[in-house]
């Protein structure tokens, strides 16, 4: 489980610093955003929450997760990247797009940023990547519920508009039921055209790469 041990060890040194852990969600789907999120945990928080990397939970855990997030949270910022940025872009430095707005959405900038995987530059504010981040940081592994939910209600509410894509199931991921639906109904707004199984499909050849993302 997760544990505040990163937060508290650069509390050592420098007593005053305000630590964000960051993640994102969405990054590998082939339709939608990518939301990622920046929490900021008091520090004696309790390990024992039930916080976890949000890849561990289920859509229950984390929902009811989120909920002890937003309550306990010292402060929290999202960011998104929409469809056509991911597209312009590249669903890399639109992923460092979407980290850069969570950080901005925070009331208080942050003197050092947590984040999952390899350290990602943010303007003016020091940071450190963390293999497998969200396993071990605790403010990362909140970042990172709160990221997949948000983003999962923004995909249920896609489904609304675009019910015959079955976003509200799949979540935009790469799922053989996406699968099957792009190769009946083709694609919507919501579809990463830069993404090669949809290119794929606009070039009349049949999909054949599925990854399910969850």
């Amino acid at each position: 489980m997760p544990t505040l041990e990163a937060e508290q060890e650069i509390k050592k040194s420098q007593p005053h610093s305000v630590v964000a852990g960051i993640d994102e969600a969405g990054r590998g789907a082939w339709a939608g955003p990518v939301v990622a999120s920046a929490v900021v945990l008091p520090d004696d928080l309790a390990d024992d929450l039930g916080i976890n990397d949000s890849k561990q939970l289920t859509p229950i855990q984390r929902e009811e997760i989120f909920e002890v997030v937003n309550g306990i949270a010292k402060d929290i910022g999202v960011g998104i990247a929409e469809v056509d940025e991911v597209d312009k872009l590249g669903v890399a430095q639109a992923t460092y797009v979407a980290m850069q707005r969570a950080v901005e959405g925070l009331k208080r900038p942050p003197t050092h940023i947590l984040v999952d995987g390899f350290k990602v530059n943010f303007k003016d504010i020091q940071s450190i990547g963390i293999i497998d981040g969200d396993a071990k940081s605790l403010s990362i592994a909140a970042a990172s519920v709160v990221a997949k939910v948000i983003r999962d209600k923004l995909m249920v509410e896609a489904h609304k508009r675009y019910p015959r894509f079955g976003f509200a199931i799949h979540k935009g991921y790469g799922t053989k039921l996406h699968q099957e639906r792009i190769q009946k109904h083709g694609i919507c707004g919501l579809h990463r055209k830069s993404f090669e199984p949809v290119r794929q499909f606009l070039k009349g050849e049949p999909l054949t790469k599925t990854i399910f993302d969850d």
